[in-house]
């Protein structure tokens, strides 16, 4: 099979020691706020941010119709390519929700120095009973991530009763759903919550093996 073409849309110096590669969710593209806020906000921490897109996402940007997710297969040769494609000494991948997970499936074959997950869903919706953990529990490759504490997709209640590897922090956005937000009652705001993270991760890359 032919590996699927990579456009990237990068952000920071291209002079940058790490390269963060980022891949969008499930139904989202690369380019919505929540997706630049965190490249931009690496990029100013001195990375460099590749963001693209998987198979169905750049058909849906040349066609507008909605399509759903390529196959899990396609997903992840995609994520092989991008690696390959970049070409970058020190790699970070990662990414929102469904890209960060397809992220963590590929990671320990694909020889990157770390994984940053943002919204990771550990269960589909309304499957609590069927966390889709196997391969974290065994996850070789350092992982960061940041996860709402209301995350429908994965509550800080139900995630810390799951047995992930030592590899794996977890940094929690406090109130925050899905993408991170908080509800109003809280008193916290959005950015506040989204800055969190950001530092999160920057503190994560820092800590990295040269």
């Amino acid at each position: 099979m032919t590996p699927p073409a990579i456009g990237f849309l990068w952000t920071g110096p291209v002079t940058a020691r790490t390269t963060v590669l980022l891949a969008h969710g499930a139904g989202a593209p690369m380019d919505t706020p929540f997706m630049t806020f965190m490249a931009e906000g690496l990029a100013r921490h001195d990375c460099r941010v590749g963001r693209f897109e998987f198979p169905y996402m750049a058909e849906r940007r040349q066609t507008g119709k909605r399509k759903p997710p390529n196959t899990a297969q396609v997903l992840m040769d995609t994520w092989r390519a991008a690696i390959n494609t970049c070409r970058a000494k020190q790699v970070v991948i990662g990414g929102k929700s469904m890209g960060g997970r397809i992220a963590s499936m590929i990671a320990d074959d694909a020889d990157v120095k770390g994984l940053v997950c943002l919204g990771y869903p550990f269960y589909g919706a309304g499957r609590r009973d069927k966390p889709r953990i196997a391969h974290l529990e065994t996850l070789k490759t350092p992982t960061l991530i940041c996860q709402g504490e209301r995350d429908k997709l994965g509550d800080r209640v139900e995630v810390e009763t799951l047995k992930l590897s030592r590899k794996i922090a977890l940094h929690w956005c406090p109130d925050g759903d899905h993408d991170l937000k908080p509800r109003k009652a809280s008193g916290r705001t959005h950015e506040q919550n989204l800055n969190g993270a950001l530092d999160a991760i920057v503190r994560f890359l820092a800590a990295l093996p040269p």
